[in-house]
């Protein structure tokens, strides 16, 4: 298998995407870190995929801390021997008017969603330098969004930070290309997770309506006809951290059975 011996962390890969992308990855043949703020959710996945003979360990911690990043890649390095790929993947939603957003709503945010996604290409970069690969191309892979083409209404400060991923995501592709790292995004649709029945939540709240109203408004601008499933975000996650896309970087792609066509 061509994964084989490779190392990957997925920062939020306790549960939801990320569950789908640490699944996918070790069924790929990884060796996976599991790295989330909930211990819980974290443990109870590496102990369903250890159980089923996968290499799966986790560790707990804040991607708004860079030292935190530095502590997913030691995990990895000291338990498997190496970091291979490194999935930006945690981040949270804000559902409020542009009106309603506060400085501490922003700072918020952007510390877990842009400045995390930001720590985690310093710190895999500087452990790919270590390990002087030669020309074996390593791999980031950081969470846009949809929302990171084109914004959408209650959710302009989630939108931003996901265009600001996409900035750096260009950005690093280009400054890292010629020490054979890619760096590319994974920009999802409606998603049928916790994230997702917060945001119909939420938009009850301010719209009024049902419970359920919402993602099922939203649902019906997607062409495939159904709500996205973790594993159709983690299929092309696979394809990203495999050798089939080592001539790849800096793209942003959306995986969201068809609702924008850009």
């Amino acid at each position: 298998m061509a994964n084989e011996n490779r190392v990957a962390v997925v920062t939020g890969g306790g549960q939801g995407i990320g569950k789908g992308i640490v699944s996918q990855l070790c069924q790929d043949g990884f060796a996976v870190v599991v790295a989330d703020l909930n211990e819980a959710t974290a443990k109870a996945t590496v102990d369903e995929l250890t159980s089923k003979g996968y290499k799966a360990s986790f560790v707990v911690g804040d991607v708004s801390k860079k030292e935190d990043h530095s502590k997913f890649v030691e995990k990895a390095v000291s338990e498997f021997g190496r970091l291979d790929v490194y999935v930006n993947n945690a981040g949270i939603a804000q559902i409020k008017t542009l009106q309603e957003e506060t400085a501490e709503d922003f700072d918020r945010i952007f510390k877990i969603n842009v400045f995390g996604t930001l720590f985690g290409i310093q710190v895999a970069t500087e452990q790919f330098r270590k390990q002087n690969d030669g020309e074996k191309i390593r791999k980031i892979i950081n969470a846009s969004s949809i929302a990171g083409h084109v914004a959408f209404d209650l959710l302009g400060a989630y939108s931003s930070t996901k265009f600001a991923v996409r900035g750096l995501t260009q950005a690093a592709a280009k400054e890292l290309g010629q020490e054979h790292i890619t760096v590319n995004a994974y920009c999802p649709g409606i998603v049928g997770t916790d994230m997702w029945d917060l945001i119909d939540e939420k938009m009850v709240e301010l719209k009024g309506g049902q419970k359920g109203q919402y993602l099922e408004q939203y649902s019906k601008m997607i062409t495939m006809g159904r709500v996205q499933k973790p594993a159709d975000v983690a299929n092309y996650v696979s394809y990203l951290a495999s050798p089939k896309s080592d001539y790849m970087t800096g793209q942003a792609v959306q995986i969201d059975g068809g609702i924008q066509f850009i």
